[in-house]
């Protein structure tokens, strides 16, 4: 098969040796090992067998560097030393991938020229708790707010033309959450991919990862949770405003001329703070300055006229009149806004065109 195998391993097991011999049985000559940094102690020995594997490739980092710098590892020694390969697959060291789904993948990735991710089914009771849940959680995700539909948002098995490489290696992150990364980014410019359902393998609980359960989640969900922080911080700014110019207009104006002058003085000021930290913090977006503006104005306002109807008409059925307790109907309708207001902006405000990357 003209397909490259990249290996990430750290602190392996004779699993290791298995699984490269299941792989070169299943067709693949050219399997590439990236030793990140393991404990020289206790796994000198596997990688001294490693090395007398012909149709293996050694790289090894000096120090544990993490699963996303493995990675990157492999992809630039790739570019560098396949010229003439199709493309590459990426697998794990615990022998969670059977060979033979392995080399399904690659023959979809040949076959339509896309990537081709392998997806676990996590319904099965044998499924880990934590790796059901936090699966499932991730792809609903994913899902609703970055629309990105994929079933195995963490899948180690990816093959990968080898058009897609270069912009591969760019993508931040150096550990778990470069895979998450890797997804964002192939949407942002355009690189398509498909699942091929694999068998869904756990051993001993899945107790040989070295995924971090609240450092590797807080990475992987770094975009999304600076745009909690961002709306966070101009929801502060917004709520003060509107309740500072709901308690001080005339008593005498009207109530839905009011809570309209309170939600249009505050949502200009917010959405300046808002759009500046999105646009180069959150999103890191190079799109055209002056179009992004203009999508964003006219969101805002989408979500401004959205949030003062459903606020007046919550406050007019229930006849609450000027008091705080307009300010708490603003905050749950806010809340309902602020997810599709996340997806709108990545979507469409800051989205990089195809045609940039």
């Amino acid at each position: 098969m003209d397909v490259s195998v990249i290996l990430p391993s750290y602190n392996p097991g004779e699993k290791l040796i298995t699984a490269v011999k299941a792989l070169n049985t299943a067709g693949f000559d050219d399997i590439i090992v990236i030793n990140d940094g393991s404990d020289k102690k206790n796994s000198a020995e596997i990688f001294e067998k490693i090395k007398r594997i012909s149709y293996i490739s050694l790289i090894s980092h000096e120090k544990n560097m993490g699963k996303g710098r493995a990675l990157k590892t492999g992809f630039e020694y790739f570019l560098k030393n396949r010229p003439n390969k199709k493309g590459l697959v990426t697998t794990d060291d615990d022998m969670q991938h059977r060979a033979e789904d392995i080399s399904a993948c690659c023959r979809e990735m040949i076959k339509t020229g896309k990537a081709v991710f392998g997806a676990r089914n996590f319904r099965g009771r044998e499924i880990p708790p934590k790796s059901r849940f936090g699966n499932n959680f991730t792809s609903f995700t994913f899902r609703f707010l970055c629309g990105i539909k994929i079933t195995d948002t963490q899948t180690g098995l990816r093959a990968l033309p080898a058009s897609y490489l270069p912009m591969l290696t760019d993508v931040s992150g150096d550990r778990f959450e470069y895979e998450t990364n890797m997804l964002l980014a192939m949407k942002e410019n355009g690189l398509e991919f498909k699942e091929l359902p694999i068998k869904t393998i756990y051993t001993d609980n899945n107790s040989g990862t070295h995924f971090r359960p609240i450092r590797d989640s807080l990475k992987i969900y770094a975009v999304i949770l600076k745009y909690i922080a961002s709306s966070l911080l101009a929801s502060a700014v917004d709520l003060t405003g509107f309740t500072l110019f709901n308690l001080l207009l005339p008593d005498k104006m009207d109530e839905s001329t009011r809570i309209f002058a309170a939600t249009a003085f505050a949502r200009v000021i917010s959405a300046a703070v808002n759009f500046t930290v999105n646009r180069q913090r959150v999103f890191k977006s190079k799109s055209c300055l002056n179009s992004s503006i203009i999508k964003y104005c006219i969101l805002s306002i989408c979500q401004a006229v959205m949030s003062y109807g459903i606020v007046f008409l919550v406050t007019a059925l229930l006849g609450t009149g000027q008091n705080i307790l307009s300010t708490f109907y603003k905050m749950a309708v806010d809340t309902v806004l602020f997810f599709l207001c996340f997806a709108a902006q990545r979507e469409w405000v800051f989205k990089k065109k195809t045609t940039d990357k």
